[in-house]
């Protein structure tokens, strides 16, 4: 039985959101300015008064706009090395370990960014789907190539991915009503799983 797997990452198979930690690690002094002059849209936010994307977009061009695609992917790679397995829920990891990858395909499906969450996918063994960081001659615009993969735009992302795949089984595990498209898309919807 071919069984597909699509996992979000933030708070479904980690216990922390890895967008603000990523950003404090890379550059604490500027993430903590850049985090104060942010709370008034942080707050629209909440009211539902600002989309999400814009704001995510801005706060993650503060700190990393102009940086080089090399220094980016460095820290990267640091910033997995300081925090893996630590961030990772255990039961996530005890599960993903015992996986049949012969008989399953496993896709982590996220709305952070690809620099910082790629190490950790390749670490699990794991496609990854998730918004992508916009580079011009190697440095970072601060801009996404394409939408915020979050809501139904994860649903997107995995149909273009498997479109020549076919599947007996198809579960989605997610956490936040981000995933709500692809836990009702998928064949079998696991909510707060690892929690």
């Amino acid at each position: 039985m071919k069984k597909l797997y699509c996992f979000d990452f933030d708070g479904t198979l980690t216990d922390k959101d890895t967008m603000f930690l990523f950003l404090k690690f890379y550059n604490a002094s500027k993430f903590r300015i850049q985090f104060i002059k942010h709370i008034p849209l942080f707050t629209l936010l909440k009211l539902n008064l600002l989309e999400a994307e814009k704001v995510k977009k801005s706060f993650i061009s503060s700190v990393l706009k102009g940086q080089k695609r090399e220094e980016i992917e460095k820290k990267s790679q640091q910033f997995f090395d300081q925090y893996y397995p630590e961030i990772f829920r255990e039961n996530a990891l005890e599960f993903i370990k015992n996986i049949d990858h012969s008989q399953t395909d496993c896709y982590i499906i996220s709305a952070s960014l690809d620099i910082w969450v790629k190490p950790f996918a390749e670490k699990l063994k794991m496609n990854l789907l998730c918004t992508q960081a916009e580079f011009k001659e190697e440095i970072f615009t601060g801009d996404f190539v394409g939408r915020n993969c979050n809501g139904r735009e994860k649903v997107n992302r995995i149909e273009k991915a498997i479109s020549d795949k076919k599947y007996d089984k198809i579960i989605a595990f997610g956490d936040t009503s981000g995933d709500q498209e692809m836990m009702d898309w998928a064949n079998e919807a696991q909510f707060k799983f690892f929690h």
